[in-house]
C-alpha cells in the first residue's frame, strides 16, 4: 500500500514537472512567431507552391507536325494531333523549317507524315516518324508516349470505320490501377507531405536543446529535480501538436485542393503520420543535444533529413531503378517507408500487408531514437 501510493505522488510530481516544461515551451513557440510561421504557415505555401509547380505530367507540348502528304488519311491523323490536349501543334511542309524550330527549342518534337504515306498505307508498311528533343529524357520519354497513343487512337478509328483490315478484330483496352486520371498529382502530393512532415519534425526541433545551450538557460535546470526524460518530454509535446495542426493542413489541402482521393482509413493515416513525427522530432532533438549549435544543428538536420526524404524516399525517383549501394541506404530513411505508407493509403487503401511492415519500422525507429537523445542528454548533464 505505501509503494502504491508513493508511485502515484512520483508520478503526480512528474506529471506536473512535465507540464511545466510544456508550457514553458508553449510560452517560448508563441513568443517566438517564426517557429508558428514554419509550423503553420510555411507547410500550406509549400504544398501549394510544389503541388502546382511539381507535376511530371506532360501537356500542352510544342510539337511540328510535317505533312509531307496531303491525303485525307495524313489529313486525318494530324487532327488527332491537333485535338489533342497534350499537344500544342504546328502544322508545317518542311522538314528543315521544323528541324529549325526543333533547334531554337520552340518545339519539343517533329512528327514526320512522308509523302508516301497514303501509298504505303494502302499496301500496310506505313511509317510515321518521330523526333524529339533530347535535353530533358523524361519529358522526351512521356512525349514519345503520348505520340505513339495518338497515333494508335487514329488507327483505331481507322479501323472502326471500316478502313483499314490491318486493325483486326482485337481492340486493347487499357486502365491504370490506383491512378485512372493518370495525374502525377496523386504520388506527388503524397511525397509533399513526406517533406513537409520532415521538415516540421526534425528541423523545428533540431534547435530547441541548442538553443537552451547557446542561451545559457539549460544549466538552470540543473539544479531542480527536472529529469532527463522530463525535458525532452516538454521539448517534445508542443511540437508534436504544432506537427498535427501542420499535418491536418496538408491532408485537407491534398484532398480538397489537388483532390487526391483518400482511400484508405483517415485513422490508419493519421496513426502513421503521428509514428512519423515522432521518429522526426526524436531525430531532431537527439541532433541538437549532440550538437548544442543552432547553425551546425539545422545544416545537418538539412542534409541527413530533408534532402534524403527528397531524392532517396522514392517521392520522386523510383528506388528500383537506383545502384544496390544506394538502395541500401535508402532502408536507413524513415522517410522511405513513410512515403510507402501515404501512397498506399491515398490511392490503395487500408493494404495491411505494406502499413504493418513500414509502420512497425517507423516505430522501431522513434523508440531507438528516443534512447539515443536520452542518453546524449544524460551524459551532458551528467
Amino acid at each position: 500500500m505505501k509503494r502504491s501510493i508513493a508511485f502515484s505522488l512520483r508520478f503526480t510530481a512528474k506529471l506536473r514537472r512535465v507540464r511545466a516544461l510544456v508550457w514553458k515551451e508553449v510560452h517560448q513557440i508563441v513568443r517566438d512567431p517564426s517557429t508558428i510561421a514554419i509550423g503553420v504557415v510555411l507547410p500550406v505555401i509549400l504544398i501549394v507552391l510544389f503541388g502546382y509547380a511539381l507535376s511530371l505530367d506532360v501537356k500542352h507540348a510544342p510539337l511540328a507536325v510535317v505533312l509531307e502528304d496531303r491525303s485525307p488519311a495524313a489529313t486525318a491523323l494530324a487532327s488527332g494531333f491537333e485535338l489533342s490536349p497534350y499537344f500544342r501543334v504546328r502544322i508545317m511542309r518542311s522538314m528543315a523549317q521544323a528541324q529549325e524550330l526543333m533547334l531554337q527549342r520552340e518545339v519539343d518534337g517533329v512528327v514526320r507524315v512522308r509523302e508516301d504515306f497514303a501509298r504505303r498505307l494502302g499496301q500496310g508498311g506505313a511509317e510515321v516518324q518521330i523526333l524529339v528533343h533530347g535535353g530533358d529524357a523524361n519529358r522526351a520519354r512521356i512525349i514519345i508516349g503520348y505520340v505513339r497513343g495518338a497515333v494508335a487512337q487514329w488507327a483505331v478509328r481507322r479501323g472502326a470505320e471500316g478502313r483499314s483490315a490491318e486493325a483486326g478484330p482485337v481492340v486493347v483496352v487499357d486502365r491504370l490501377w490506383f491512378n485512372e486520371a493518370n495525374d502525377s498529382h496523386y504520388f506527388l502530393v503524397p511525397g509533399l507531405i513526406v517533406l513537409i512532415m520532415t521538415l516540421i519534425g526534425a528541423f523545428l526541433t533540431s534547435l530547441v536543446i541548442a538553443r537552451e545551450w547557446e542561451r545559457g538557460t539549460l544549466e538552470a535546470l540543473f539544479v531542480t529535480p527536472v529529469r532527463v526524460d522530463e525535458i525532452l518530454l516538454g521539448k517534445t509535446i508542443p511540437y508534436f501538436v504544432l506537427g498535427l495542426i501542420g499535418l491536418a493542413l496538408c491532408i485537407v489541402s491534398a484532398k480538397y485542393v489537388f483532390l487526391v482521393p483518400l482511400r484508405g482509413s483517415a485513422w490508419v493515416l493519421a496513426a502513421v503520420s503521428m509514428l512519423y513525427l515522432l521518429v522526426a522530432l526524436a531525430l531532431g532533438l537527439y541532433i541538437s543535444s549532440a550538437v548544442k549549435s543552432q547553425f551546425v544543428a539545422s545544416q545537418i538536420t538539412l542534409l541527413v533529413t530533408f534532402m534524403p526524404a527528397m531524392l532517396l524516399s522514392g517521392f520522386l525517383f523510383d528506388l528500383r531503378s537506383m545502384p544496390a549501394p544506394v538502395r541500401l541506404i535508402s532502408y536507413m530513411l524513415p522517410a522511405r517507408y513513410y512515403v510507402a505508407l501515404l501512397q498506399t493509403i491515398f490511392l490503395a487503401g487500408d493494404v495491411w500487408s505494406v502499413i504493418l511492415p513500414n509502420a512497425a519500422i517507423l516505430a522501431g525507429m522513434a523508440a531507438l531514437l528516443s534512447l539515443l537523445g536520452w542518453r546524449v542528454t544524460h551524459k551532458q548533464l551528467a
